[in-house]
């Protein structure tokens, strides 16, 4: 059942006719993420059309988190220097920093992991279907529902958003797109933690962070 919130959100995200997001949700069963997808294929996305658009603007933000335990720095990128210095696109920045923090994304998208990460985890994915008992036929499916799950984990862009778990970074990302009129490309980014590599007592640096937001 394709609700009115639902074609709403969809419009909200992707600047994209009524009639166009329905359709998009009706061809892809609901599934937001895919829905998306479709628009863009079809061109009918305003953050799609924004998406070819060159971004050599935007700010280097730093987060510091834990009296100095953990250390951020991200660059995202903006068509222009006005929107550089928009409060809306520099919350967006701090917002992308804090969520590095928190959930130690290694990747900014799926297109960074190197192909040779991705054969392992689907080879350990595989194997440990199969140490499990289940059928040969149904293996390969259960390494792809696996590895989106892995891609989520490790991909910022696929991960969900720590102020909003019912989107993903990269919905916010493109709510900003339709809603600025600029592209936006989070290009890099490096996260520092103190004593990684070492022995040390294990933390809880999400629920830290999210702490941190609601004071």
């Amino acid at each position: 059942m394709i609700s009115a919130g639902m074609v709403k959100e969809l419009r909200e995200i992707t600047g994209a006719g009524m009639m166009d997001c329905k359709k998009a949700l009706v061809e892809t069963n609901g599934d937001m993420e895919k829905a998306i997808e479709y628009l863009r294929e079809k061109g009918l996305a305003a953050a799609a059309k924004k998406a070819g658009r060159i971004t050599t603007e935007g700010i280097v933000e730093s987060y510091i988190h834990g009296g100095g335990r953990i250390g951020v720095l991200v660059e995202v990128n903006c068509e222009t220097d006005f929107v550089a210095k928009t409060d809306e696109f520099k919350e967006l920045v701090k917002d992308i920093a804090m969520q590095i923090a928190a959930m130690r994304p290694l990747y900014v998208s799926k297109d960074d992991v190197p192909e040779e990460v991705i054969e392992k985890e689907k080879n350990i994915l595989k194997a440990q279907a199969l140490n499990e008992g289940k059928p040969a036929q149904v293996v390969e499916k259960m390494v792809e529902g696996r590895l989106k799950k892995y891609y989520e984990e490790v991909c910022l862009l696929e991960q969900p958003f720590i102020k909003d778990n019912d989107k993903t970074v990269k919905q916010l990302v493109n709510e900003k797109i339709a809603k600025i009129g600029e592209n936006i490309n989070i290009r890099r980014f490096v996260r520092f933690e103190l004593g990684e590599g070492l022995e040390k007592k294990q933390v809880d640096f999400a629920s830290e962070v999210m702490s941190q937001i609601k004071k």
